[in-house]
């Protein structure tokens, strides 16, 4: 299973931003951060049994994207720096038709800031091409072995798992340099493997490519998926990090075609490993009604305290229901119990869809004696120009409930995206 509940937190920002398709009602994302996340699943194409070879190079296939993105940071806080950004990027891929269940393919990924529409020095955003100004990165680089139901990938790819996916949100995405089985049986889905290296906009764009784990995360899970009942169970071993279990079950019910609603439970648990300062509990819940073209959403997440300890979403996480735009739990999870509840409402007409979110987030005191209250406020849309072309924006306002003064967590954040794929 690609992922539980795809829920409508986000559902009017969760089409176009990769790609421009139709979506089934039910194919939710997990949280406001993952709106604009969304991933594609590569389809191989058979070569002809004449002149095989030839056709195995003829008959691949190329795809792409162009991606122009302004992000800019009005912050509140007098001692802090506004910045701005503009950059010019995308990708290409090009993938073999497969021969014998074999095939391969390269991608990749480029951000370049434009000068003149990107703030000098300390003004500048670098999380869109690093602090340089720039990023390019052979982003996939993978053999594919396929034999009925049984996939063998290994190389640089995309992943899309709870603790381990793609979090498309700016302009470059998550892929990982990984080993990875998966086994499709009835509705039962099964994957391990084992990640080495990972990057893109979670990893840090000045990094490129970094570790996952001192050794490596090694990984597997379970999921089923039938027209009503979702669920999976997700073991990772982040070495020297974290041992973390992951699970989720969640609920689709329709009435008739135009009244749905969604529902769900989830649960991590991360266990410390070499002192790494990563261990937490986090439990949570969610429900969407939607009627019509109108979405009603609540979300909720609780992060029990561990003292001296935080938790981790993982390598470019966003599976808490109550994940935002910017704002995720583990902002403030370190040594205090942490509380997060995030309402929204989605809305479509024809090739426009519309969201707004406010997501609460309240830590208790921790050791020291400090709280932690931050708000955030998404507000979005995008538009659908045709089946490849989309443009969309985002309003983000967060606010420190906590200060009686402003602080580097008071800011507006805009980001206008443009999006072509072929």
């Amino acid at each position: 299973m690609d992922r539980l509940l795809k829920t409508g937190l986000c559902i009017s920002l969760m089409v176009g931003l990769t790609h421009a398709q139709e979506v089934d009602k039910r194919d939710r994302i997990p949280s406001v951060k993952k709106a604009i996340a969304t991933l594609g699943e590569s389809k191989e194409k058979e070569v002809d049994r004449v002149n095989i070879f030839k056709k195995m190079f003829s008959e691949g296939k190329v795809t792409g994207q162009i991606r122009a993105i302004y992000a800019a940071y009005e912050q509140k806080k007098s001692a802090q720096v506004d910045t701005y950004a503009t950059a010019l990027g995308g990708g290409l891929k090009y993938e073999l038709a497969s021969l014998y269940g074999f095939n391969g393919a390269v991608a990749f990924k480029t951000s370049q800031d434009l000068g003149f529409a990107t703030g000098d020095g300390e003004k500048q955003n670098p999380e869109l091409s690093s602090s340089k100004g720039n990023y390019t990165e052979l982003s996939e680089a993978y053999i594919n072995y396929k034999y009925k139901d049984f996939n063998l990938r290994m190389g640089r790819q995309v992943l899309d798992t709870p603790l381990a996916d793609s979090d498309d949100i700016r302009m470059v995405s998550n892929s990982f340099d990984a080993y990875i089985a998966t086994y499709d049986f009835d509705n039962f889905s099964f994957m391990a493997g084992n990640i080495q290296k990972w990057q893109g906009f979670d990893a840090g764009l000045d990094d490129g490519w970094i570790d996952a784990g001192e050794d490596g995360t090694n990984f597997g899970g379970v999921s089923y998926d039938n027209e009503m009942i979702e669920f999976s169970l997700w073991y990772y071993n982040i070495t020297k990090g974290t041992n973390a279990f992951y699970s989720d079950v969640g609920l689709n019910y329709d009435f008739n075609k135009n009244f749905s609603i969604h529902g769900g439970v989830q649960y991590l648990n991360e266990s410390e490993l070499n002192n790494s300062g990563y261990e937490a509990e986090i439990y949570g819940g969610m429900v969407e009604f939607v009627a019509y073209d109108l979405g009603f959403n609540f979300a909720y997440n609780r992060a029990n305290k561990k003292t001296d300890k935080q938790s981790f979403s993982g390598t470019g996480g966003g599976t808490i229901f109550t994940s935002m735009d910017t704002m995720i739990i583990d902002e403030i999870t370190q040594d205090r119990d942490v509380s997060a509840m995030v309402g929204g409402l989605s809305y479509g007409i024809g090739d426009l869809n519309m969201l707004y979110a406010y997501g609460d987030f309240v830590g208790d005191k921790n050791s020291a004696g400090d709280k932690a209250h931050i708000a955030e406020q998404d507000i979005g849309f995008e538009y659908n120009v045709n089946d490849g072309f989309i443009v969309a924006a985002i309003y983000v306002i967060q606010e420190d409930k906590e200060s009686s003064q402003d602080s580097e967590d008071d800011w507006n954040r805009m980001q206008i995206m443009v999006n072509y794929n072929f």
